[in-house]
């Protein structure tokens, strides 16, 4: 699937100024966000004006995939450019081996509990490939591919400034009681109060009190976006990347006060979610959850009024995507939001799974004189594209091991955009799962943990929510899928990443 592109297209060269003034890049990483939870694909009930602004003064994707239906292994696609059949990072994997790393208590005391397994030193991420250049790099968010006082942090990556979580499960509560900046950690002015921790025995239910444990001083998502916006406002007069990868809208349910308090006014009551499926307990579970994507619609605010107050918003590539499809617990329900649309929204369709609802993102670019305001790209593209893609913006040779594509012509309105043949899945977790997606066609092989091989067909162009497999009908398609996931399958150096079903 390797493809070998021109170093620089002609349509980027062809830009006035270019070559002596490289664009900067601003790209955002939201964190379980639905297809169709904001404005420009379609949300009806959560507000998101910043989006809505972007996909107006850009270009709206609307057949974009991420890297993988979970968080670390999609993030070590996009910052390597390989797709998961060759990826380093397959899955979530907690590095188990060193204790007991779920327990936040522990954790909190002990940096060695803390983080995921780390990508390697000899492993080459965009942001290293940007700063040969220049660039100035940094991100801000969860990292989750090295833990702290590992290889894999990202100032080993590539990355000159890093403020957020450096673990994924750290990050499954908006007031940690630390954070980190470079490789130091920062204190906050929170106290631990460990994910699963219920109500007070006997509490009311009903009164707002009752949640007051879950709701502390420091909220992280306001400390980021003070940090990114101080990031770029220190680069203006260098060319810069930030990956700001926030952490909203993934679960716990947690967001500041007046931020809910407007949903409430706008939904009414509800009913509470009392924390039976993990998290914390939440008195209004569909206004906090409008309220995170809210507040992930602030941050881009906040993002392009930084650009536009520094004098740099002209010369500035934004891109707006998500790490994986929709969650479907502890409180979340898409369901209500109508925020899966047009794909299923029950368990087993959406994160942790190949299913469209899994692995279609939005993506939305903005880059002022350069992409078409309002346009729309029905692209067929992935997570391993936007290597070869910011490589190709800042006039760098486009690295042969990626397996992407650069949608750089497709930004710029060109008509010479190459395209993939398929796009390939490959993911060891929840019970083992390929895909293939080949023109109209998803192929996907479930259950390969326990043995299957059986493929299944969709036609995802006619039948979105993959509901009628036509592999009986199209044998030709079939035996193509099944070639691709042959031919695309590298086993994993870990044992862990295996599927038994193909590498036993």
């Amino acid at each position: 699937m390797k493809y070998l592109p021109i170093i620089l297209s002609a349509g980027l060269a062809s830009l006035p100024g270019l070559a002596k003034d490289k664009p900067n890049i601003v790209y955002i990483l939201a964190d379980d966000l639905g297809y169709s939870e904001i404005g420009p694909y379609g949300q009806k009930l959560i507000e998101t004006p910043n989006l809505d602004m972007l996909a107006r003064n850009g270009i709206r994707f609307t057949q974009h995939y991420c890297g993988s239906p979970v968080s670390a292994p999609s993030r070590c696609v996009l910052l390597t450019g390989q797709h998961s059949g060759h990826s380093y990072i397959r899955g979530n994997h907690e590095w188990d081996e060193r204790g007991d790393v779920w327990n936040m208590t522990k954790a909190e005391d002990d940096i060695n509990l803390e983080g995921q397994y780390p990508i390697p030193d000899s492993l080459k991420t965009v942001a290293e490939y940007l700063k040969t250049v220049g660039y100035r790099t940094g991100i801000v968010g969860k990292w989750g591919l090295g833990a702290p006082a590992s290889e894999g942090v990202p100032n080993k990556q590539g990355f000159d400034f890093f403020f957020g979580y450096n673990c994924q499960r750290q990050a499954h509560t908006y007031y940690p009681k630390h954070l980190w900046r470079n490789e130091d950690k920062v204190q906050l002015n929170n106290k631990l109060v460990v994910p699963g921790t219920k109500l007070a025995p006997g509490a009311d239910t009903l009164d707002l009190a009752s949640y007051a444990p879950f709701t502390q001083k420091d909220y992280s998502p306001a400390l980021m976006i003070d940090e990114a916006s101080r990031f770029i406002e220190k680069s203006n007069g260098q060319p810069f990347f930030l990956y700001f990868a926030s952490t909203l809208p993934h679960l716990a349910l947690q967001a500041p006060k007046e931020w809910v308090d407007k949903y409430v006014a706008k939904f009414g009551d509800e009913r509470p979610y009392l924390g039976k499926e993990g998290y914390f307990p939440t008195r209004y579970p569909h206004a906090t959850y409008a309220a995170m994507v809210s507040y992930l619609d602030y941050q881009v605010g906040e993002l392009i009024k930084k650009l536009k107050a520094t004098g740099q918003y002209e010369n500035t590539l934004v891109i707006f995507s998500s790490d994986n499809g929709y969650a479907y617990n502890a409180g979340c329900d898409p369901a209500w939001f109508n925020g899966f649309a047009p794909f299923v929204t029950t368990y087993g369709w959406g994160k942790g799974f190949v299913h469209e609802g899994g692995i279609r993102v939005p993506m939305i670019a903005s880059w002022p004189g350069k992409i078409k305001p309002g346009s729309q790209s029905d692209l067929i593209s992935c997570f391993y594209d936007v290597l070869p893609t910011l490589c190709e913006v800042a006039g760098i040779p486009i690295p042969a091991e990626t397996d992407g594509i650069s949608f750089l012509p497709t930004l710029l309105g060109k008509k010479d955009q190459p395209k993939h043949e398929y796009l390939y899945w490959d993911f060891p977790e929840y019970d083992g799962q390929q895909a293939v997606r080949l023109g109209p066609w998803k192929g996907m092989r479930l259950n390969m943990q326990k043995g299957n091989t059986v493929i299944q067909l969709f036609n995802v162009e006619k039948d979105s929510k993959e509901q009628i497999d036509v592999a009986a009908q199209n044998p030709d398609v079939v035996k193509r899928v099944e070639e691709i996931m042959k031919k695309e399958h590298r086993k994993s150096n870990f044992s862990r990443f295996y599927i038994k079903a193909i590498d036993n």
